[in-house]
């Protein structure tokens, strides 16, 4: 998931106004039937006027005078759940409602730090779907992979799971279990994988010379740290035997669009488009551009992705393709590129689809992802033998490099 750091520092500071104009948009026709204790205010702002709210709230004193268990009614769960259903009409799985509960945990997310197993999921076509298990995390110490669907957790099957109920039956006390029922391509039948949750601090990267002049570096997540992280590493990498490098995004689920802008302009002239925020016509769109220091723009350069590798890490990869002619080596990405902006309300918040990120040569990312210039895929055969052949496709791509 790609965020904006402009937009995530005024997430929660934004005008109760929204709240207020939602509750109209709800309870616009409530003085034609009755007034449930204590929740409708300003029940004008906002109202749309060629919408018959009449149909709603008839529901609701019908269920209200009708249901059969009258002490299972919750106003305030009526609400959300009315809201939630709004919401999901559109049928994207990253335009959602948070509740105050909710909402919580994303500010953990934001913080990078919870307690958990360790995955990135995502909706792939209405699965729950691993994105990423995080390095050095249990689901990796487990075994889960990229592509891996989520079928139960602990039982409860995730057919008709939203990203934030998947989060929310993972996510517990650290030294907890969860068991997750996975399938995987090439299995007959589902998994189960019983984990034990840890407090989940996410790394930003690793780097080691490979071959005698190649740097080989693993970003794991463009966390807001990561920038930091990779300047300092960039110098070691500059004052190394290293003339060569290889940027290793696999398995990285994104984060912040600025780190990744931050990084590109390591490898690309300064004023290269990075990536095209695109608002669907709505507004213009915008460029985000390479900013340098550049000092890697001579060292012959190749990428690695895989179907774990989303958002940030398609952007920062289909830029450097894009403006460089650098070649993406491994597997066909995950296909993320939407942006996403939360609106605080009086209780809880929305987080809103924006816009979509478009490569700088003005392609899609969004349910398409990167297609690899050399694709290699990695055996069940491979992983036992602990043996890497698309970190060998790079190695053997750039040798043949002067």
């Amino acid at each position: 998931m790609v965020w904006n750091k402009k937009t995530l520092n005024k997430l929660f500071l934004l005008s109760v106004i929204l709240g207020s104009f939602l509750l109209g948009f709800y309870f616009g026709k409530i003085q034609t039937f009755f007034t449930p204790p204590q929740i409708v205010k300003n029940s004008e702002i906002g109202k749309p006027s060629n919408v018959d709210f009449s149909l709603f709230w008839e529901a609701w004193r019908k269920l209200e005078k009708r249901y059969v268990d009258p002490e299972k009614i919750n106003y305030t769960k009526m609400l959300y759940g009315a809201i939630s259903g709004m919401v999901s009409s559109l049928k994207d799985p990253y335009t959602i409602f948070l509740p105050p509960e909710d909402e919580k945990i994303f500010k953990e997310d934001i913080k990078g730090e919870f307690c958990g197993v360790g995955i990135e999921i995502g909706m792939r076509n209405g699965e729950l779907t691993v994105i990423a298990p995080l390095k050095g995390t249990p689901a990796e110490r487990a075994g889960l992979k990229a592509g891996d669907k989520i079928l139960k957790v602990n039982g409860t099957s995730t057919i008709n799971f939203t990203l934030e109920d998947a989060v929310k039956f993972i996510r517990g006390p650290e030294g907890t279990p969860v068991t997750l029922t996975i399938f995987r391509e090439g299995w007959k039948t589902p998994r189960d994988f019983k984990i034990i949750r840890e407090k989940i601090k996410i790394p930003s990267l690793k780097w080691e010379i490979k071959d005698g002049d190649i740097a080989y570096i693993q970003l794991y997540h463009f966390s807001e740290k990561a920038g930091v992280d990779f300047a300092q590493t960039a110098f070691e990498i500059l004052n190394s035997p290293a003339k060569k490098i290889i940027l290793d995004l696999r398995d990285n689920p994104g984060g912040y669009l600025e780190v990744a802008q931050e990084i590109a302009g390591w490898f690309l002239e300064k004023g290269k488009i990075v990536a095209i925020e695109d608002f669907g016509g709505k507004y213009p769109s915008k460029q985000y551009k390479a900013f340098g220091p550049s000092k890697f723009l001579s060292y012959p350069t190749v990428v690695l992705i895989n179907k774990g590798s989303a958002s940030a890490a398609e952007i920062l990869a289909a830029a450097l393709r894009d403006q460089r002619g650098i070649k993406l080596i491994g597997e066909h990405s995950f296909g993320k590129g939407s942006v996403q902006q939360l609106e605080k309300l009086k209780e809880g918040s929305l987080k809103i689809t924006v816009a979509h990120w478009l490569t700088p040569k003005g392609n899609l990312i969004e349910g398409k992802g990167l297609e690899p210039d050399i694709k290699v895929e990695i055996t069940e055969k491979d992983i036992d033998e602990n043996r890497d052949p698309q970190l060998e496709k790079a190695i053997e791509v750039l040798k043949k490099i002067n």
